[in-house]
């Protein structure tokens, strides 16, 4: 299982390159596509960390997502995507995501989702198990 991922200096890391079809007509990333990020992020982390005893159990669903957009990625900029969250707030779990160019001090995009857990057979939000409370460290 993938260590705790509760700040930014714990978070789960990935990296990538900006590709041609994640550019807009203005000539850098599409805004849609850093949440497209953001939820993939979310998914590689969960795929990376949970049991398949976790993942059996339950679904994860967006109720929000929020956006902040800083600085323009462009094609072939390698960026550095990290994930992290925050405790739960009853059945709402807020997940953040730092988006920005590899080597850099500053974020290109801020993204902060609330997802709740459903129940795999019920599709009804659920509180989140201990197990899982204790693998995003809660």
């Amino acid at each position: 299982m993938a260590s705790l991922a509760t700040t930014y200096e714990t978070g789960f890391v990935h990296r990538q390159s900006v590709v041609e079809a994640d550019i807009d007509f203005m000539g850098h990333v599409n805004n849609l596509i850093y949440l497209r990020w953001a939820a993939e992020m979310a998914e590689r982390h969960w795929e990376t960390a949970a049991t398949p005893e976790m993942k059996a159990s339950g679904l994860w669903v967006v109720l929000r997502h929020e956006i902040d957009y800083l600085r323009e990625l462009k094609l072939g900029d390698e960026v550095e995507l990290r994930t992290w969250v925050d405790p739960v707030k009853g059945v709402r779990c807020p997940r953040h995501v730092d988006i920005r160019k590899a080597g850099t001090e500053k974020p290109s995009a801020r993204v902060l989702t609330t997802w709740t857990f459903i129940d795999a057979a019920t599709h009804r939000p659920k509180r989140l198990p201990a197990d899982i409370k204790a693998l995003f460290g809660m």
